[in-house]
């Protein structure tokens, strides 16, 4: 999507025999992908001989959905505990904690492989790809199973607020790809409309609650109280009490009568457990098996992350394994960051920066080691959350990357686009959770909640996967504008799509007195269906301009 002075000659290697693709990587200086570990194009062309081609790209394809996995419980089990912990510390309110650090939390997948695509020219195709595709993904198949799996009225001026916000960064997006270009001041209110979109939410809360409590101040002398419903009142209000209060029993039910104390190596022990065996029990058969093959993935990064935890009581305070973290996490940061480029980095040319990092942190946890107890947490314990924060997010960048570089080294390979691996496997991967986690809710009786999740989160990840990604490739140039080349037809296939699928939930919804029912989701699912014929038929040349 991004111009750039070089041209894909690479892209041209599967013109190539054979038995001279190897070679033709090694020869050609594009091929050279910088950001990422791995050079997937090498490993797709080189590690085995030419006739064990598939068997190098099922390997690949493996290691995706690996990739996929380490995102989804990075975020989901690190980055946004930080968050809420970090949140919790400031004393936001959950309006603007939603719609700030959950948001990013829930989107650091989407946002981090925006921005790791858009610092590459080969790959920015995959940045638009994905965001537009996750977009009506998420719009069409989420929502649509939200109200095939429970029907019900969705609450009328969020939903309508969140609707005309997306239709507004989806058009603006447009009207950047259209003109093939975008400037520094452009970028800025580009990531600005989300500011504006933050205060709306806050405003009109305060205006709800305000409503809201001269309602019941009316008709507090008044010995049967009816019960209010607003059009902005939504489950959420009622699901973090009846979460907390759930938590709160299940967590006593099983607390010690008697006063029990863990030895340093019996809490470093079982703060390595990611298998709770309560938990277990109730399980299905399908659910151990995934938990078995994830927790090898889940005790490193337990090793290198740590987490705060507000609900519990003692904050999640682990004192044997925050102190191995003051050590982890710093070095786990300089051997990731950039795809590892400061991890052989020599200061003044003699000594290596990865071995300071670790005498500091020995030094530092060390001092944390004599200074506290098991019993309870320090009062500098949300600096923790701090650094779960900034560990959590290089590694979902660092991912990002691979998942960016592995999936051009496919479109190459396959003959595909990188918008088409955008709006499918890209978009599909960071979304699934999202997808599973909204269905569970739904079914669980909290469905505004999971609509609101499908709208609130997209509207983030549009602006800030977009106006991140241009800032940062601006720094990289050194230049105050970023040009755009078209994508082609199914680029504005993409986001003609999109845009219709907003216009008609704008439309049907209210005409439906904001009732989503069955009939509204088999609606959506079937738009997703033809948007995915089109634009399958649209890549493959079946339909193309005249």
């Amino acid at each position: 999507m991004m111009s750039a002075t070089n041209s894909d000659e690479c892209d041209l290697v599967m013109n190539h025999s054979a038995a001279d693709r190897c070679a033709f990587v090694k020869n050609t200086p594009d091929c050279n992908m910088e950001d990422g570990f791995v050079n997937y194009l090498s490993v797709a062309f080189c590690l085995l001989p030419p006739n064990l081609t598939p068997l190098t790209i099922t390997l690949c394809v493996v290691w995706l959905l690996f990739l996929f996995v380490i995102l989804g419980l990075a975020a989901s089990k690190f980055f946004c505990p930080n968050l809420s912990a970090i949140s919790s510390s400031l004393h936001l309110t959950h309006n603007v904690a939603g719609v700030t650090f959950l948001a990013l939390g829930n989107g650091s997948p989407d946002i981090f492989s925006a921005m790791a695509a858009f610092s590459h020219p080969h790959t920015a195709g995959l940045a638009v790809g994905a965001l537009f595709g996750a977009g009506i993904f998420v719009t069409t198949v989420v929502a649509g199973s939200v109200a095939l799996v429970k029907p019900f009225t969705v609450a009328s001026r969020p939903f309508l607020r969140d609707v005309i916000f997306y239709m507004v960064a989806v058009f603006w997006t447009f009207l950047m790809l259209y003109r093939g270009t975008t400037t520094l001041g452009e970028t800025l209110g580009y990531l600005g409309l989300y500011v504006v979109y933050v205060l709306t939410v806050i405003i009109s809360s305060y205006i709800y609650k305000r409503q809201k409590y001269s309602v019941n101040t009316s008709v507090q002398n008044i010995s049967h109280v009816p019960e209010v419903h607003s059009s902005d009142s939504s489950d959420d209000e009622v699901a973090p009490l009846t979460d907390g209060i759930l938590h709160h029993e299940y967590e006593s039910e099983y607390r010690p009568l008697l006063p029990y104390s863990e030895t340093t190596s019996q809490i470093l022990l079982s703060s390595l457990n990611p298998v709770d065996h309560r938990k277990w029990r109730r399980k299905s058969w399908g659910w151990r098996v995934l938990k078995v093959l994830k927790t090898p993935l889940e005790v490193l990064l337990l090793l290198c992350v740590p987490v705060v935890d507000p609900d519990k009581e003692d904050k999640n305070w682990r004192r044997p394994l925050n102190c191995l973290h003051l050590i982890t996490a710093p070095l786990v940061c300089v051997l990731t960051f950039q795809s590892g480029k400061y991890g052989q980095y020599m200061i003044q040319g003699q000594f290596p920066l990865w071995l300071l990092i670790f005498l500091l942190g020995l030094f530092l946890s060390a001092i944390v080691f004599c200074t506290t107890t098991n019993d309870g947490p320090p009062k500098y314990h949300p600096l923790f959350a701090l650094l779960g924060f900034v560990v959590s997010a290089v590694l979902i960048s660092a991912a990002a990357s691979e998942v960016v570089s592995l999936l051009h080294m496919l479109g190459v390979v396959l003959s595909l686009s990188n918008t088409v691996l955008g709006l499918t496997l890209l978009a599909w991967g960071n979304s699934i959770g999202d997808c599973f986690s909204d269905i569970t809710i739904a079914r669980q009786g909290y469905p505004r909640m999971a609509i609101a999740a499908c709208f609130g989160g997209i509207i983030f990840n549009m602006l800030f996967g977009v106006g991140l990604g241009c800032l940062v490739q601006m720094i990289h140039t050194t230049q105050s504008d970023v040009q755009f080349e078209s994508g082609g037809l199914l680029t504005w296939i993409l986001a003609g799509s999109l845009g219709l699928s907003l216009a008609l939930s704008f439309v049907i919804v209210p005409l439906c007195r904001f009732h989503l029912g069955r009939t509204y989701g088999i609606f959506l699912l079937i738009f997703y269906a033809i948007f995915l014929l089109i634009a399958l038929l649209t890549e493959f040349g079946k339909i193309h301009t005249v």
